[in-house]
């Protein structure tokens, strides 16, 4: 279990959260982070160099190398940010990892916000496969609590689901005071897929569209702030994010027979996303798209205007000390001949 450290917001009062996981600064007061693992000396085991006459190991080509270079390269920056809020406008020549790293501390302080405040956040991700919604997620928990933020992927209902009211198996997912819940798609899949592939009859569509912004505008009226994006991406791109799942081994597993089957209808998912915005995309429950032809921006666009949408402050970390272990009494462990370990094979 992670040490510990006190918290404090504005008004002084004070919470808990993990020894290293966030370091946020007051209002006008600059803050450091420290990266607090080591995958940047696990990315160095990777490369392909010369120690002592020695190669090491030859780098893995792909979504696996590319992923390693992107956390230890998060881990080694040690970022000041001012006053809390993403700027307006990045920097002229900015870096991906390090806008990335910076937006990823303010989501740090939005998480915190939201847990002092009893505030419900609840985020649908929804657009086209291979769309990238799941790398935008990844980045969203990346350094977040799980306990706080958490993430739903609901796979194909059971036959008692399909009997329910069709809302209810995503409401007891729904969030409580001081949580973030993001769905990695949600209860449009009766606009999209159910209706583009037939899962559902007609009559059963169109009360969906009907009923979704009465039962939206029910949350919203219960305190929870509701976002709904749609990622956007383009028939060749699609195509070649399919390629590549086609043959990287660490990606196969993303690629369904569904997918597949949907490319055959293109047209179809267009009409029914223009559809779905048309009944659904309300003043109070708008939709945001995406444009995620470039997942590295469309990354950064998106965490940058989820963080506008949560208004939320700095806290500031409170000054605390390591306690003294507990002397020892004379307590004897047992022998670790009667345990059973693990053979270090490494």
């Amino acid at each position: 279990m992670p040490r510990m450290i006190s918290i404090r917001d504005d008004n002084n009062r004070a919470a808990d959260a993990p020894l290293g996981s966030t370091a946020v600064a007051g209002r006008n007061q600059p803050i450091v982070v420290r990266c607090i693992s080591s995958a940047h000396e696990a990315l160095g085991v990777m490369r392909k160099s010369k120690r002592n006459g020695e190669k090491q190991a030859e780098e893995p080509p792909g979504e696996v190398r590319r992923n390693a270079i992107e956390l230890a390269a998060a881990e080694r920056c040690w970022r000041i940010v001012g006053d809390g809020k993403p700027p307006d406008h990045p920097p002229k020549h900015y870096k991906y990892v390090n806008e990335l790293v910076r937006l990823q501390i303010e989501l740090l302080k939005m998480q915190e916000w939201v847990r002092l405040q009893g505030l419900k956040v609840c985020v649908l991700f929804e657009g086209r496969d291979a769309a990238g919604k799941g790398g935008v997620i990844k980045r969203i928990t990346q350094s977040l609590n799980p306990r706080v933020c958490r993430v739903v992927a609901l796979g194909t209902p059971t036959d008692r689901e399909r009997s329910q009211w069709y809302f209810q198996r995503y409401v007891q997912h729904l969030p409580a005071a001081g949580e973030i819940v993001l769905f990695d798609r949600s209860w449009y899949n009766r606009a999209g897929v159910e209706r583009v592939m037939g899962f559902c009859t007609d009559e059963e569509y169109w009360e969906f569209l009907r009923a979704c912004p009465l039962f939206e505008g029910m949350l919203v009226r219960s305190g929870i702030h509701l976002i709904k994006y749609w990622f956007s991406v383009n028939d060749e791109e699609q195509e070649r994010r399919f390629i590549e799942r086609m043959h990287n081994p660490f990606k196969r597993w993303k690629l369904s027979p569904m997918d597949l089957e949907a490319r055959k209808h293109w047209v179809e998912y267009s009409k029914a996303k223009d559809v779905m915005l048309e009944y659904t995309d309300r003043k109070k429950t708008p939709w945001y798209i995406v444009d995620a032809d470039d997942k590295k921006r469309a990354r950064l666009n998106c965490i940058r205007h989820l963080l506008h949408q949560i208004p939320y402050k700095d806290l500031q970390p409170v000054e605390v000390e390591l306690p003294p272990r507990q002397p020892d009494t004379g307590y004897k462990r047992p022998k670790k001949s009667k345990q059973t370990w693990v053979s270090a094979t490494y």
